[in-house]
């Protein structure tokens, strides 16, 4: 489970004495914390390895977001710490598809659910979003989705 390999990484880190991998472990555990804390409060169980993947993208576009936020202010030091937190996250994702395996699988997701227009691109991005947790980019993909859909 992603879980467990956190955990052992966050050891293996303390052990290395890598302040930066451990801290940026220590914020990923936290967020799964938080993020299980809240769905037991509304009667659901712990997340799964998809949640989770889901939940690391996330936190990789907010670094992301903060990486072009520090550029544009000149802090080129700050920017550069996100990006190292960005790695180490990223090493908990499985591999992502490339532009040609995404249009892919869009155009066979949209056959398989004989997707016609734009009222069933949420139909579209559902799907995609549970075969491909973690391994596709939906903020590229629900453009790709949306020219597919109209062209």
């Amino acid at each position: 489970m992603l879980r467990d390999d956190i955990n052992t990484a966050v050891k293996e880190a303390m052990k290395a004495k890598n302040e930066r991998t451990l801290s940026t472990l220590r914020m990923v555990n936290a967020a799964i914390k938080n993020a299980d804390i809240d769905a037991r409060g509304q009667g659901k169980p712990p997340l799964s390895d998809a949640d989770l993947l889901s939940l690391l993208q996330k936190m990789i576009k907010q670094r992301q977001e903060s990486v072009e936020l520090y550029e544009k202010g000149g802090r080129a030091e700050l920017a550069a710490a996100e990006r190292e937190e960005i790695a180490v996250i990223t090493a908990y994702l499985p591999q992502q598809m490339s532009e040609d395996e995404t249009k892919a699988a869009i155009a066979a997701e949209i056959s398989e659910l004989g997707a016609a227009g734009m009222k069933d691109m949420g139909k579209v991005i559902a799907a995609l979003k549970a075969k491909y947790a973690g391994q596709m980019d939906f903020g590229k993909a629900s453009g790709l989705v949306k020219a597919a859909l109209n062209g």
